[in-house]
């Protein structure tokens, strides 16, 4: 993305509580480039604007959104566009919460990212300043972009997964920061797998929403990739619990896959060098991220999706680096249970398709359409009587039976796309994320951030997502 009239502007490195500090960049033109965005509103003048000014948050995430398009842009398919048009509409403050959301052009949101503003004790917290809060929303846009099917699948590991690749959308962009990587380097010696600058993301937003609710969110930042949660069945854990604890909420199962992605990218560089070097966290969170692009394109979207994009990942380290990268993944994997034994052991991983052949030997379906094919549940659990409700089902063909592990749940029967989409159905409405419209049941509760709404379609109602908003909401 082309430097706008070779100005120079100073932004965060990093998160603004992480401790970085800012550093002086070369101020960026978004409007230029394969994937444009466009920040709503007069821009400031580039040039060196104090810290907690308009002008400061105006180039900081214009910085941030830069350095996560050139990041992506690297990776997409060539044409990749964005879902909401040509330029990608950035709402730097949208008033006041303790939020961040990506939406479509669903009604009544507005297309684009969306940032707020918010008191936190005696400071006024902006989640648009932030680089890791503006990557991991700018991550939604780009894997919307990618693979569009997963926008209203209805699947708890789906929604969970989006929220990952937001997050290690934030830990990838960090990376092309070359103060970032010294910084790195100098804290943990190279090891990635060591709680880090790197690994505690969007400390300044948990740090806010923990004077409010403080067992809500980790104790050092709103999610850390360093952690020790192993996979169970989402269907299988309860609605909400302390940041403790692993829950079926989609932030709360992300930072599973999150952190066996970070460990994963900890034992390629471990596998390079001994004593890593900037060159090599570099080269590794390249690599890293065309593993995902290209995992992600192939993985059809089924229950237990995290068990079919890591398979899909191992196939394309097999096809793009012969297999190098392998080793750490498979260790990440199966370590987290996102693999089961037999998955990583099976010949299937490595024959697998590539991502390009199996668009065009699938024909029409999936690769070629933004849609799941929906199926009809019952709306009695919302309180709507006999009334069916549309969703798109995860349920497209397998190319490897990859499953997770099933020892934290061994009486358990491998999830089905049907109980899967039930599952997460009655997720969103005991959550009260659904937006029931003139509606009238008695699950309606009107003072809970919406994600998904009811659209009468003929004699039955379309539950479409509006938005993948990362607020915290206690309610």
């Amino acid at each position: 993305m082309a430097a706008s009239q070779s100005k120079v502007v100073r932004v965060w490195q990093d998160d603004p509580m992480s401790g970085a500090g800012d550093v002086e960049v070369a101020a960026p033109d978004l409007r230029s480039g394969a994937l444009r965005a466009n920040i709503t509103g007069r821009a400031p003048a580039p040039k060196d604007h104090d810290a907690g000014t308009t002008g400061f948050r105006y180039w900081a995430c214009a910085a941030a959104v830069a350095r996560g398009i050139d990041y992506w842009a690297s990776h997409l398919p060539k044409g990749t566009t964005w879902q909401v048009g040509t330029s990608l509409p950035i709402h730097l403050d949208d008033g006041v919460d303790l939020n961040a959301y990506y939406s479509r052009r669903t009604p009544p949101d507005t297309p684009g990212l969306h940032f707020f503003h918010d008191r936190a004790g005696d400071e006024t917290v902006y989640s648009g300043e932030s680089p890791d809060v503006v990557c991991h929303e700018l991550g939604h846009a780009v894997l919307d972009a990618l693979r569009p099917q997963l926008w209203d699948a209805m699947s708890g590991e789906v929604a969970a997964f989006h929220e990952s690749f937001g997050d290690i959308s934030a830990l990838l962009s960090a990376l092309q920061v070359p103060s970032v990587r010294a910084g790195l380097l100098q804290e943990t010696g190279g090891n990635l797998a060591s709680s880090s600058r790197l690994s505690r993301l969007a400390e300044q937003l948990g740090w806010a929403i923990r004077l409010r609710h403080p067992d809500a969110v980790d104790p050092d930042c709103l999610r850390n990739a360093v952690n020790s949660f192993f996979y169970q069945p989402p269907e299988a854990l309860p609605p909400t619990a302390p940041a403790s604890s692993l829950s079926s909420e989609p932030h709360s199962f992300s930072r599973l896959f999150t952190a066996a992605f970070l460990e994963a990218m900890a034992g390629m560089v471990a596998a390079r060098s001994t004593k890593p070097r900037d060159r090599d966290l570099a080269s590794v969170s390249r690599d890293a991220g065309a593993i995902l692009v290209d995992g992600i394109q192939a993985a059809p979207v089924t229950a237990q999706y995290y068990a079919q994009v890591a398979a899909h990942m191992l196939a394309a380290d097999s096809r793009l680096f012969k297999g190098a990268n392998s080793p750490a993944l498979t260790s990440a994997f199966v370590r987290r249970g996102i693999l089961s034994l037999e998955t990583a052991a099976s010949p299937q991983v490595g024959e697998a398709p590539a991502a390009g052949v199996r668009r065009m030997a699938a024909g029409p379906g999936p690769d070629t359409s933004p849609f799941l094919a929906r199926v009809a549940i019952s709306g009695q659990r919302a309180g709507l009587g006999d009334r069916a409700i549309l969703v798109e089902e995860p349920a497209e063909p397998r190319r490897i039976q990859a499953r997770s592990s099933m020892v934290a749940s061994p009486a358990s029967a491998p999830v089905s796309s049907e109980s899967a989409a039930n599952s997460f159905f009655e997720f969103l409405v005991r959550r009260g994320r659904i937006d029931f419209g003139d509606l009238r049941g008695p699950l309606v509760q009107p003072h809970v951030r919406k994600t998904h709404m009811l659209v009468p379609e003929g004699d039955a109602l379309a539950l479409l997502r509006r938005r993948f908003d990362c607020g915290f909401d206690p309610l």
